[in-house]
């Protein structure tokens, strides 16, 4: 029994939804508009404002496609409604980050600058005022897409534990270690 696949997805007035022979998924929104190709033994219908994802049978994996399906679906449709967004903070002295022509370009540390392009589909943005440290903001319609751009930036140097520094998400803690000199004393 899928418990997330039997819930149904509320679409909102502004979003639209239309579903091909190839069982590709369309649906449109004023973020913009995105598409998935389903297995065939998932079958999808509108009724009432809602979408319904069902299954053909409960063999093998088609309960874990079912809720599967249905999770990837519903982030689709808040994905073109309202979007995704993932913060990361830059702490270090000298750790900067400034956006030019598209191009993120990161001093963290290292002998030489690092620059960042983004894919299609995410959009950057750098914060430096409203915060003591730089801000970067990875914002765009597809969860998977924004959360691994982000977790790709943060990967450029991740926050080490001895004096916190590197790139980590704004809500994320970051278990400190004491050092040397603690574990002589």
């Amino acid at each position: 029994m899928s418990r997330i696949g039997n819930q149904p997805i509320e679409l909102k007035d502004d979003v639209e939804f239309s579903i091909d022979a190839d069982n590709v998924i369309t649906i449109k929104g004023e973020k913009g508009s995105d598409t998935l190709k389903v297995d065939s033994s998932i079958s999808i219908e509108k009724k009432d404002g809602e979408l319904i994802v069902s299954r053909s049978s409960d063999k093998n994996n088609r309960p874990a496609l079912h809720g599967l399906y249905r999770s990837l679906i519903g982030n689709m449709v808040q994905g073109v409604s309202e979007g995704y967004k993932k913060e990361l903070e830059i702490i270090g002295v000298g750790y900067r980050a400034s956006l030019s022509n598209g191009v993120l370009q990161m001093t963290l540390g290292f002998s030489h600058p690092i620059y960042f392009v983004a894919p299609d589909g995410v959009d950057l943005e750098v914060d430096t005022k409203s915060r003591k440290n730089p801000m970067i903001i990875v914002s765009g319609i597809n969860k998977e897409l924004v959360g691994q751009v982000a977790a790709k930036i943060r990967s450029l140097r991740p926050p080490e534990p001895y004096n916190g520094k590197g790139i980590r998400y704004v809500d994320e803690w970051v278990r400190r270690k004491a050092g040397k000199s603690a574990a002589k004393a």
